[in-house]
């Protein structure tokens, strides 16, 4: 386990695998699926929630969640690919919806939990995480990720997304990498359960 500025970012641990998919009507995924290990993220309660704001680095594929100087929470993303790009510049959060499905066909009904909206139909939510840009634009987390989100912003949290942040020389190495590109899908069964958006086990935001 490593930890920088007293910030642990991911551990590995044995807890219940989390399954999830994307936007995307091929691939899926389970947590530790095939290595054996969980993947667990901590986030750190904000002293001022004012202070929050969310910086996504498209270089490093890393969210980072930020009360001014101090770095809340840092996890790897899954951004857009080529032709279809995650837009740069400055936003806040718009609308939040911890159940959101996809509306629209193919696959209408396939959940987006943990859904933070940025943009018109942008936002950040649960996802297969892949290690190369994917996504269609959105901003694809995993489960342990994308509900600490959730849970650290509001409506108005400003999010700014650029190419690179001076936060990717500090943070982004230490920061756990998976790939989830060969993860079979979950059973539909289970997608379409409400059961699918209960949230990871333990706190999702600690005392620091």
């Amino acid at each position: 386990m490593r930890t920088v500025s007293r910030l642990v970012f991911v551990v590995a641990i044995p807890i219940a695998l989390s399954f999830f998919t994307g936007c995307e009507t091929t691939g899926g995924g389970t947590a530790g699926y095939r290595g054996g290990r969980a993947y667990h993220v901590v986030a750190y309660k904000p002293h001022d929630q004012s202070m929050v704001q969310v910086k996504l680095s498209k270089s490093t594929q890393t969210v980072y969640v930020m009360e001014g100087d101090r770095l809340l929470m840092a996890a790897q993303a899954n951004v857009g690919r080529g032709g279809a790009e995650t837009p740069s510049g400055n936003y806040s959060i718009i609308n939040k919806d911890k159940t959101k499905r996809r509306v629209s066909e193919p696959d209408a009904g396939y959940p987006m939990a943990y859904w933070c909206e940025f943009a018109p139909a942008y936002g950040f939510h649960e996802g297969f995480v892949w290690s190369t840009p994917r996504t269609h634009g959105c901003v694809r987390m995993h489960r342990e990720a994308a509900a600490r989100l959730y849970a650290l912003v509001r409506i108005r949290t400003p999010v700014h997304i650029a190419q690179s942040f001076p936060e990717d020389a500090k943070y982004a190495k230490d920061v756990m990498r998976i790939d989830q590109s060969s993860d079979p899908n979950p059973p539909r069964s289970l997608l379409m359960s409400s059961a699918w958006f209960k949230d990871p086990p333990g706190p999702l935001l600690i005392d620091q």
